[in-house]
């Protein structure tokens, strides 16, 4: 039988129902800033729900975040703060469990119209540096377009760490038959372009757990017979719009996805081809719970 992996959930919600600091702009980055101790609290309690990755504290590590000034003042001790963090978590687990250095978007959530190809690198490469000497693996995600995920690619060169990519899809209302990138690219270019770039696994994230399935069977068709692990961690979200401008307030969660319905779609995209499956905003380490008992079962 394949093995499947289970990733963590959504971070940010889960510092945010502890009673961690947080905040817009900054954020999940506060809780590393003013309250480290919920970073670890929550990195806890998804191993403790049975998660094999846990993902580094680090998504709001960017400018986007925490202004210009304080990036280029902390980003990479924030980074280092949460690679440590994340780390010291899975260490004391009572088994293996990896940790993925979180890449994000660097501009924004859900915006591939404001990347801006020129200052990728410099604000990628400090994300970096902060975050290498800590983590297992890259997990770029989040990605509204390929030329997004190409950047963080291209930012890795000369790391010979398993690199992961997630893009995030169109789920919004009237979004295409056909799964598209929110950059309205298809998935199949997605897939063709990860194989070049030679990465671990591909997958989707933060989108509403309906739109993966139809993602997952157009990368498998994409894929051909070449050896890509695919997966899935979906948000909680209600759809979120080509327009919509990430984390200017905490989004509503869907109340019909609790954990025995999330696991309903987590059974479904191992059904179709998902070798890696989580959660994303709004999931939880309940959620994670349910899913590993279920794979431990089969």
């Amino acid at each position: 039988m394949k093995l499947t992996l289970i990733l963590d959930g959504g971070m940010g919600r889960e510092l945010a129902r502890n009673g961690a600091p947080f905040r817009q702009p900054e954020w999940s980055a506060l809780a590393l800033i003013e309250g480290p101790e919920f970073v670890r609290k929550a990195h806890d309690a998804f191993i403790a729900a049975g998660t094999d990755v846990i993902t580094t504290n680090s998504y709001a590590v960017v400018p986007f975040h925490l202004g210009e000034e304080r990036f280029r003042r902390d980003g990479k001790m924030l980074a280092d703060r949460a690679g440590r963090i994340a780390r010291k978590a899975a260490s004391a687990a009572p088994r293996k469990v990896k940790v993925a250095g979180s890449l994000p978007p660097l501009f924004g959530s859900y915006r591939p119209d404001l990347f801006r190809a020129k200052e990728a690198a410099s604000i990628a490469s400090v994300l970096i540096e902060g975050l290498a000497p800590h983590v297992d693996f890259w997990l770029a995600e989040t990605q509204g377009s390929i030329a997004e995920a190409k950047s963080l690619h291209d930012a890795l060169a000369g790391d010979a760490r398993p690199l992961w990519v997630s893009f995030t899809l169109e789920d919004g209302e009237g979004a295409a038959s056909a799964p598209r990138l929110r950059s309205q690219e298809p998935v199949a270019d997605a897939v063709r372009a990860a194989l070049g770039w030679k990465v671990e696994a591909l997958l989707f994230n933060c989108s509403q757990p309906e739109v993966m399935a139809s993602a997952l069977d157009a990368a498998r068709k994409a894929a051909g017979g070449a050896a890509l692990t695919l997966g899935v961690y979906a948000n909680a979200f209600p759809p979120q719009d080509e327009n919509a401008e990430a984390n200017v307030g905490l989004s509503p969660i869907r109340a019909d996805l609790d954990p025995p319905n999330y696991l309903t779609f987590a059974k479904n995209w191992l059904g179709h081809g998902a070798g890696i499956v989580g959660g994303c905003c709004g999931i939880g380490p309940e959620h994670i719970k349910a899913i590993r008992a279920a794979v431990d079962a089969r």
